[in-house]
């Protein structure tokens, strides 16, 4: 598969040559039933409450991270992260890439609630509320480390001396949050020193024929602002401000996320059943 960066530095890239569907993608069917396959197999199920108050988790073991391991020696040298893990995920055979469009970004900085009270830490269940307050949060697609565990606790010391690697997390819009897809142990150590997660966020970009509609549509509201008729004391200095906010719009379009895509489940809402019923074996068997 190769990969494009759209521009020297941006946060866009083309993904051409793989075939569809990705090895890691989401599959959905009736009754809102979701799930997360990888490689043929499902590691995630999830379905909408019935009042579209959130949305019930079950996960199970097997997930596999599209990265390969971080070394200490590489994470000390601070590369360019950002284009490192979108190299890695091209040529991954795990991970949830198909030809197109995709954002990959740099985020140092969530609001508090993303790494606290919506980061899930219960295994293999979990529950995410968007009824209360509202959820925006990240699911790990695997069970996480206990923050003394040896591998985290090497961690810990890389987050203390500010060398940590970024996890790795995929913007799921049927969550409205994220899944975390690499760096599970780093996640725990970074939050076990009180200190957020620095993040590459993944996420689907607008495609080409979207884009070409965004701005077909431009010229009529541009010229729509320059002939409207406005009131109020500066007139002129409304209308520079709006053309302002639409050249600031023009040039955001080409970094627009796209919806999440998902395929359908092709045995439909009997298949998503009998996988539930094969996850609850599992976890009971885990009991």
């Amino acid at each position: 598969m190769r990969l494009f960066r759209e521009s020297p530095s941006g946060p866009v890239y083309r993904v051409e040559g793989r075939p569809e569907p990705a090895s890691l993608r989401w599959e959905m069917t009736d009754g809102r039933r979701t799930l997360l396959r990888q490689s043929g197999r499902p590691v995630l199920l999830a379905r909408v409450d019935e009042d579209r108050g959130g949305v019930t988790l079950h996960r199970r073991d097997g997930y596999r991270s599209p990265l390969p391991p971080v070394r200490a020696d590489e994470s000390r040298l601070l590369p360019d992260w950002q284009r490192r893990y979108a190299e890695w995920l091209a040529a991954s055979d795990a991970g949830p890439l198909y030809p197109g469009r995709w954002m990959v970004r740099r985020s140092a900085a969530f609001p508090p609630y993303v790494w606290g009270e919506d980061f899930v830490t219960e295994w293999p269940g979990g529950h995410l509320d968007w009824g209360r307050n509202g959820w925006n949060g990240v699911v790990p697609a695997r069970r996480l480390s206990a923050p003394d565990a040896p591998r985290v606790k090497a961690y810990r010391r890389q987050a203390r001396e500010g060398t940590l690697a970024p996890v790795l997390l995929w913007w799921i819009t049927a969550l409205d949050g994220w899944l975390l897809l690499d760096g599970h142990d780093r996640a725990v150590a970074a939050l076990a020193e009180d200190r957020a997660p620095h993040a590459v966020v993944l996420a689907a970009a607008e495609d080409d024929a979207t884009l070409a509609e965004r701005y077909a549509a431009l010229p009529a509201y541009e010229e729509a602002v320059r002939t409207r008729v406005l009131r109020g004391p500066d007139p002129e200095r409304q209308r520079a401000a709006w053309l302002r906010g639409l050249a600031d719009h023009v040039t955001s379009i080409p970094f627009e996320e796209a919806r999440t895509r998902a395929w359908p489940i092709p045995g439909g809402a009997a298949e998503w059943d009998a996988w539930m019923l094969e996850f609850r074996h599992e976890h009971d068997r885990d009991d």
